[in-house]
């Protein structure tokens, strides 16, 4: 066994931010009379709130009433033809594809990935091949995942299941055999792997804990180490009688019998060429270590299925260079199929860092391809089947759809709901002219067709405080003085929409259409579009956020909010200034009531961009992405309860106002 390179993936870490219990209160100069108007502020904000609670209240019963009448009593779905596992339970984000089709390989999707399940349950050893050149840790999440599914379907038939390591030298079986009994622990069991990465032990710890607590038998499929060294210093001659006997094939079978055409020595060159060893691609040494591998492999392999259940399943997780090319390449699937039926084996490759377009007469690498959510996915993502069908059913045809959809479905990256959730849109006559008009809209309504209605919650409160706080505070003067009351309630509805704007999750199809442009632009194009818009947004096909992203895009928010709290502050003073200027010269007799002094404009805007690129920043980040993005769609997802979803994001949002109220300076203006 050739020892793989020590796993350079980084670390998965769980995103915990740590926002402060309380948000720093503002320091407030404004005058007792300021106090008092922000009190009357409070209690003026909840009028709005328990009118817009009760209308949601009152709706709810006959909601609840009309789903309760509408309600069918579900027929049980049909047994599946085969025991594959069912896919419903898989992770939505991990993507399959097709490699034998002719091309490029087919993105399987959801309808389609139940075949995928019954061909796996139908062979009798599936290949699991993992990335050697620079080992990938998702790779170990997605054996664990397709483990899973396949020891449930197993069961389900009453068949066996075992799990063969590469990883683990056949010298070390029986010290497998005791862990699986119970004999000796974890902790034990490592030590005999003091020849891997520190990290790679707890990669796979959690595989084979899932093993040992479910009774999958553990097999040890790898050249012993002591072998591997021999060989890749003297080659096979180096070895002793009994190891070549053991380890190495029969004399004069050549090292790969049966490939001696000129296809066989490129698929030799090309599956070469993918591993990496201190002697070279082209190395005879190493070429030498690699058949012994192979058949050593191959040997443990075949003495599994004949002494094991002649029915039973067995996994074999190794390197990906091992199982290329399946039956018909020249690793272990094409030496045990000279004794097996090739349909009875499958390979898969994990997270293979590119995909070949395939020529007809051509071998094909795989069966499948199977990506983990977090591998980036700039094309190819979808079902192209599926996407063609939601197109079909809609009536439509990609030319009528906006440039950056066609684009994005051109290249793959087009999700079948997202497409359906555009089609959804364009049933309203507003949502269809916005989401085609604008794409900043577009990209919103995308991602969460609700966007309008939060925005909708945010400005009504905005704008029934400010004129009821206005008009508490300049009594009979309300219409007088109606000038400076609009600049005052602008003012806050133009912040407002700009705190729900730019937390909110978007689906930009931008990053994958754009032809190019200048290197600057580009530059800050991609460092921009690699941020999520908020800390607290799902992850997406092809896109996993790290922790120090997620943390980038608070700052980022916060920069952005500070900006428009600036410019807005800025643009209400000198507005109130200039209607001031106006009332003194067309009624220069008129005495105006000051409440009181204004703060100077430069020190009120500096001070407002400041509350909003901190507090107002976190608590927006919150709202949008912890509790509607994350716990309001879990609500609909799971629960089917949207009346408590679009509840819970209006109850959080009049919260939200109340608390920023208390927050805020009271910007006493004329």
């Amino acid at each position: 066994m050739l020892p793989h390179a020590p796993s350079r993936a980084p670390g998965a870490f769980r995103f915990k931010p740590h926002l402060p219990a309380k948000p720093p209160l503002l320091a407030s100069t404004s005058t007792p009379a300021s106090a008092s108007a922000s009190s009357r502020r409070n209690l003026l904000i909840l009028v709005p709130s328990l009118v817009a609670a009760s209308t949601v209240l009152q709706s709810l019963p006959l909601a609840a009433s009309a789903e309760a009448g509408d309600e069918k009593p579900v027929p049980p779905p049909p047994a599946p033809a085969a025991p594959a596992p069912a896919p419903a339970d898989e992770p939505v984000l991990s993507r399959v594809y097709d490699a034998t089709v002719i091309g490029e390989p087919q993105a399987v999707g959801k309808d389609a990935r139940r075949r995928v399940w019954e061909k796996l349950m139908a062979a009798r050893v599936v290949y699991l091949g993992e990335a050697e050149l620079v080992p990938y840790r998702d790779d170990r999440a997605l054996e664990l995942e397709i483990v899973r599914k396949l020891a449930a379907g197993c069961a389900e038939a009453g068949r066996s299941i075992s799990l063969a390591f590469e990883a683990f030298p056949c010298d070390l079986q029986e010290q497998l055999n005791r862990f699986m009994d119970g004999r000796i622990d974890g902790n034990t069991l490592r030590l005999y792997t003091s020849h891997w990465a520190p990290e790679r032990w707890q990669e796979y710890e959690p595989l084979l804990n899932y093993c040992r607590d479910n009774g999958i038998k553990l097999v040890a499929c790898g050249t012993p180490l002591e072998v591997v060294r021999t060989v890749l210093a003297e080659g096979i001659r180096g070895l002793s009688k009994a190891q070549r006997k053991l380890y190495a094939p029969p004399a004069g079978s050549g090292f790969i019998s049966g490939f001696t055409s000129i296809s066989g020595r490129s698929l030799i060159d090309k599956i070469s060429s993918t591993r990496g060893s201190p002697f070279g691609p082209s190395s005879y040494l190493s070429a030498q270590a690699r058949v012994v591998d192979d058949y050593t492999m191959s040997q443990t392999i075949m003495k599994e299925i004949t002494n094991g259940d002649p029915s039973g399943m067995l996994v074999v997780v190794t390197g990906a260079s091992h199982v290329m090319y399946g039956p018909r390449g020249v690793g272990v699937p094409a030496r045990i199929s000279k004794k097996m039926k090739k349909k009875n084996q499958v390979v898969i490759l994990l997270d293979p860092e590119r995909q070949s377009i395939r020529r007809e007469g051509e071998i094909p690498v795989a069966d499948f391809l199977w990506y983990s959510a977090a591998k980036p996915c700039s094309r190819n993502c979808f079902d192209r089947a599926e996407i063609a069908r939601v197109m079909n059913a809609a009536g439509r045809r990609r030319e009528a759809l906006p440039q950056d959809l066609q684009k994005g479905i051109d290249l793959g990256v087009v999700s079948p709901e997202i497409l359906q959730n555009f089609f959804d849109l364009e049933k309203y006559p507003v949502m269809a002219e916005l989401i085609h008009r604008f794409q900043g809209f577009r990209e919103r309504l995308l991602a969460d067709p609700k966007f309008l209605h939060r925005l909708a919650i945010e400005e009504g409160i905005s704008i029934t405080t400010t004129l009821l706080a206005q008009y508490e505070k300049r009594k009979g003067k309300f219409f007088e003085e109606i000038d400076y009351v609009l600049t005052d309630t602008i003012r806050g509805s133009v912040v407002d929409f700009f705190t729900v704007w730019l937390p909110a999750p978007t689906i930009s199809l931008l990053s994958f259409a754009d032809d190019g442009s200048g290197e600057s632009v580009e530059l800050l194009k991609g460092l921009l579009g690699t941020l999520p818009d908020n800390a607290f947004q799902k992850g997406i096909v092809g896109q996993n956020w790290s922790i120090n992203q997620r943390f980038a895009s608070v700052l980022m928010g916060g920069i952005k909010l500070a900006g428009v709290g600036f410019i807005s502050s800025i643009g209400a003073g000198v507005a109130s200034d200039v209607l001031y200027g106006a009332r003194q010269i067309l009624k220069p007799s008129a005495s105006m009531e000051v409440g009181c002094k204004r703060s100077p404009i430069w020190k009120a805007a500096t001070v407002y961009s400041c509350f909003l690129g901190t507090s107002a920043n976190l608590r927006y980040q919150v709202i949008a992405g912890l509790i509607e993005h994350r716990l309001g769609e879990d609500l609909m997802a799971h629960y089917n309860q949207p009346l408590l979803a679009n509840l819970l994001s209006f109850v959080s949002r009049i919260i939200n106002s109340y608390w920023g109220t208390q927050l805020q300076i009271v910007d006493c203006t004329l």
